[in-house]
C-alpha cells in the first residue's frame, strides 16, 4: 500500500511537531470557550458527554492499538495481504458497532440524561456530540493503520486540520447561539467538535485511498480469496489485543461517565450548591487539567510511535533496541516533564489569571502540578507494555487505579471540597505510574541512566532563578502582568534548554545498557 516507512526518531519528531501545533490550537479553543461560555458553560461541556467515551470504547473494541501492533508485525514480514485482512475486519466491526451505538444513544438520550447528567442543562450538548461516535471510530482504525506502517504524516496533518476546522466553527456557531442561552451555546460548541472530527476523517480517508491506488489495482478493500479460517484468525488476533484494551477503556469510560456526578455529589456533601459545584468542576476539568495536559504532547507523541517500534523490536527479539527506545522515552519524559511541572507550579495563579481570568483555578493547578509530573512517565510506560503485547496488564492496572481514584475523589472531595477532588485525581496518576513501572520492570527489566536526573535538576534550578528574576525585572518596568509572565516563561525555557545543551543531556544514552536492571 505504497507507504514510506519512517524511522522511530523521525516519526516521533513529526508527531511532536504536529502535537505542538494541535495542543496550541486546542488551547486556543479552550480559551475561546472559556471567554464565550465562562466557568459555568465549560462545566456544562464537561458534564455533557458522560457516556461518549464509553460508546467510543465499545465501538473501537481496542482495535486501534491492535491494528497498530499487528500491522507493524505484518509490515516487518512484508505481508501485505495480512494488512488488508486486518483493515477489512476492523472497518467492518467498527462500522457496524458505531451505527448501532449512535442510534441507541440518540433514541435513549432523554433516559440517559435523566439518569446520569449532573446538570440537566447539558442535555442539548450531549445530543449534539453523539454523532461524533462513528466518525471517531473510523478515524481510529485508519490512524491505527498509519501508526502500524510507521508513517506519522497523515496523523499529524489530520489532527491539525481537525483543530483548525473546530476553532473556525466554534467562533461562528457559539456567538450565534449565545443569546439563546448557555445550554444552546454549549451544544453549538459540541457540534463544532463533530464537524472538525468529520473533516479530519475525510482527509485520512483520502490519503488512504491515494496510497491504496498507488500499488493496488482493485479499489475495493475486501479480499475475496481469503478463506473463512484465515479471517477468523485475523479476528482472533485483533480481539486478543483489543478486548483487554476494551475492558480497560470500558471501566475507564464508565468511571468518567459518572465522574461529574461523583464530583458534584461529593461537593454537595461538603456543603456546596449544585450550580457552584458545576462551576468548580469546570474550573478543575476545563481550566486546570487542560493546562496540565498541554505540555505532555512530547511524551504522547513518543508513546504513539513507541507502540509499533517496540512491537517491531519484540518480533525481532532485539532486546538492545527495546531498551534503547525505552531509555529514550524515559529521558524525554524527564527532560520535558520537569521544567513544565516547575513552571506550572511556580506560575499557577498568574497563568490562570492571564489566560482564563480565573485566579481561583490557579489553586487547583498548583495542587495538581507536582503529582501530574508522573503522567509524563506513565504514557510511555503504557506504550511499552502495549508494544510487548501486555494489553491485559494495562487493563488491570487501569481498573485498580480507577477504583482507587474514585474512592479518593469521593472521600477527599466530601471532606475537603474541590481541592480534595484534585488531590484524589493526582493520587490516581501516582498509582497508575507506579503500577505500569513495575509491570515493565517485571517483563523486560528497566534500564535508566540516573545521571540525567542530576543534569535535569541543575537545569531546573537555573531555570527557576532566571524565571523569577526576569519576572521581577519586567514587573518593575510596568509592562503589565501578561508581558511579565510571557517574558519570565520565555527566559526560563531558554535557560533550561541552554543548561541541557551544556551538560549534553539531550544526547542519547549508551547503546549497550550498563545500568543494573530493576526486575
Amino acid at each position: 500500500m505504497g507507504m514510506k516507512k519512517q524511522s522511530f526518531i523521525r516519526g516521533t519528531f513529526i508527531l511532536t511537531l504536529s502535537s505542538f501545533f494541535t495542543r496550541g490550537l486546542g488551547f486556543v479553543n479552550g480559551i475561546l470557550l472559556a471567554r464565550f461560555l465562562g466557568a459555568e458553560g465549560v462545566g456544562l461541556l464537561m458534564i455533557a458527554h458522560p457516556l461518549l467515551p464509553l460508546f467510543i470504547t465499545l465501538t473501537e473494541l481496542g482495535l486501534p492499538v491492535a491494528i497498530s501492533k499487528l500491522v507493524s508485525e505484518a509490515d516487518a514480514r512484508q505481508d501485505e495481504k495480512r494488512i488488508k485482512r486486518i483493515l477489512a475486519v476492523s472497518l467492518t466491526i467498527t462500522g457496524t458497532l458505531s451505527v448501532i451505538l449512535t442510534l441507541a444513544a440518540l433514541l435513549g438520550s432523554k433516559w440517559i440524561a435523566s439518569l446520569i447528567l449532573a446538570d440537566q442543562r447539558a442535555y442539548y450538548a450531549m445530543v449534539a456530540i453523539t454523532p461524533i461516535i462513528p466518525i471517531i471510530a473510523m478515524s481510529a482504525v485508519l490512524k491505527g493503520y498509519f501508526r502500524g506502517k510507521q508513517n506519522m504524516n497523515p496523523l499529524a496533518l489530520s489532527d491539525i486540520i481537525e483543530n483548525l476546522a473546530q476553532i473556525i466553527v466554534i467562533i461562528g456557531v457559539v456567538k450565534v447561539l449565545l443569546p439563546y442561552g448557555i445550554a444552546y451555546a454549549a451544544a453549538g460548541a459540541m457540534a463544532a467538535s463533530v464537524v472538525g472530527e468529520g473533516i479530519g476523517l475525510m482527509y485520512l480517508f483520502s490519503v488512504f485511498k491515494w496510497a491504496h491506488r498507488e500499488n493496488v489495482k482493485e479499489k475495493r478493500l475486501t479480499v475475496p480469496s481469503v478463506s473463512p479460517k484465515t479471517k477468523d484468525r485475523t479476528l482472533r488476533d485483533l480481539l486478543r489485543i483489543g478486548l483487554p484494551m476494551t475492558g480497560s477503556g470500558l471501566i475507564h469510560s464508565i468511571y468518567h461517565a459518572f465522574l461529574p456526578l461523583l464530583v458534584t455529589r461529593s461537593l454537595v456533601l461538603f456543603g456546596v450548591g449544585t450550580e457552584m459545584a458545576t462551576k468548580q468542576f469546570g474550573l478543575l476539568a476545563g481550566y486546570a487539567i487542560p493546562l496540565l495536559f498541554l505540555p505532555s504532547f512530547f511524551t504522547q507523541s513518543l508513546s504513539t510511535a513507541l507502540i509499533p517500534a517496540i512491537s517491531e523490536a519484540s518480533v525481532d527479539n532485539d532486546s538492545r533496541l527495546m531498551h534503547s527506545r525505552m531509555d529514550m522515552a524515559m529521558r524525554t519524559a524527564l527532560i520535558a516533564g520537569l521544567p513544565c511541572t516547575i513552571l506550572l507550579y511556580l506560575w499557577a495563579e498568574p497563568l490562570t489569571t492571564v489566560i482564563y481570568h480565573a485566579p481561583e483555578a490557579g489553586v487547583l493547578l498548583k495542587l495538581l502540578a507536582p503529582l501530574f509530573f508522573l503522567h509524563y512517565f506513565e504514557a510511555p510506560l503504557r506504550a511499552i507494555l502495549l508494544g510487548l503485547g501486555r494489553a491485559s496488564t494495562v487493563m488491570w492496572n487501569h481498573i485498580m487505579t480507577n477504583i482507587f481514584e474514585m474512592s479518593m475523589i469521593f472521600v477527599l472531595g466530601s471532606n475537603l471540597g474541590i481541592e480534595g477532588v484534585a488531590m484524589g485525581y493526582g493520587l490516581g496518576i501516582l498509582l497508575l505510574t507506579v503500577l505500569n513501572f513495575f509491570s515493565v520492570a517485571k517483563t523486560i527489566g528497566f534500564y535508566f541512566d540516573f545521571r540525567i536526573v542530576l543534569k535535569a535538576g541543575a537545569g531546573a534550578i537555573f531555570m527557576t532563578i532566571s524565571s523569577l528574576a526576569a519576572h521581577r525585572f519586567l514587573l518593575r518596568m510596568d509592562l503589565g502582568q501578561a508581558i511579565a509572565l510571557t517574558g519570565a516563561l520565555t527566559v526560563a525555557l531558554i535557560a533550561y534548554a541552554a543548561t541541557m545543551q551544556l551538560t549534553r543531556a539531550l544526547r542519547g544514552g549508551p547503546k549497550t545498557p550498563t545500568i543494573t536492571p530493576v526486575s
